[in-house]
């Protein structure tokens, strides 16, 4: 009798220890030590994804009383964009390739807010424009890649809300990128946010001939029929 109770004994204690060693770990709530909050380079919130490293803070501008801030890996491979106090907008620019740094955003602050993110694609330059109307902030969805490398933004039409200035190597039968191409003249066609294209300027030797390069600065004049 009192072995079989020593017996009981042990057994017991045994599956109260397995019982405790098997229960799995309490999940971390959000918010807690070692999760700090993405600013001023500080690693990324949970939910933000920025690849396999954490989200910093590479550039931010205020623009239609928002803060808006861009942030990446630390390769400036992937990247958000954050706009205002929680909203977060993938980049299709990642997919591309695009290599994002501290220039690469771009806000202007008009009756339109607009702000463009560049970045550096092989051959060229990558761009996505982000558009608020009625206070909603959206992805215009549409990259723009410049093969001359340079994408800005600028008010060209003077309708006081931003247009896309895209420059470009003119040359039509080569393949863009190609030795060809690059050797051929430039342009800069300009982009109104709401309608596409509105016109190029003339042909230019060197993208550096371009008024205000590399940061393009065009009038309403300069423009024409694009070829």
């Amino acid at each position: 009798m009192l072995l079989t109770a020593l017996l009981a004994v042990v057994v017991t204690a045994g599956v109260i220890v397995a019982v405790v060693l098997l229960r799995p770990a309490a999940p971390v709530p959000a918010g807690e030590p070692g999760v700090p909050p993405v600013s001023d380079g500080a690693p990324n919130a949970p939910g933000v994804d920025c690849g396999d490293s954490a989200c910093r803070e590479i550039s931010a501008m205020t623009v239609g009383g928002l803060p808006v801030v861009l942030l990446a890996d630390d390769s400036g491979r992937q990247g958000v964009v954050r706009i205002g106090a929680d909203t977060v907008y993938p980049l299709i620019v990642n997919d591309m390739g695009a290599t994002l740094k501290g220039d690469s955003l771009r806000c202007f602050d008009g009756v339109t807010p607009v702000c463009l993110v560049r970045g550096e694609v092989g051959g060229g330059s990558a761009g996505e424009l982000f558009v608020a109307r009625g206070g909603i902030w959206r992805d215009t969805g549409k990259p723009y890649f410049s093969d001359a490398g340079t994408i800005a933004l600028n008010d060209v039409t003077a309708d006081g809300i931003a247009d896309v200035i895209v420059v470009r190597h003119e040359c039509p039968g080569a393949q863009t990128g190609s030795a060809r191409c690059q050797a051929a003249p430039v342009l800069a066609e300009v982009y109104d946010v709401a309608r596409g294209s509105v016109g190029c300027t003339r042909r230019y030797t060197a993208p550096s001939e371009l008024r205000g390069w590399p940061e393009v600065r065009l009038a309403k004049a300069d423009l024409r029929a694009c070829p």
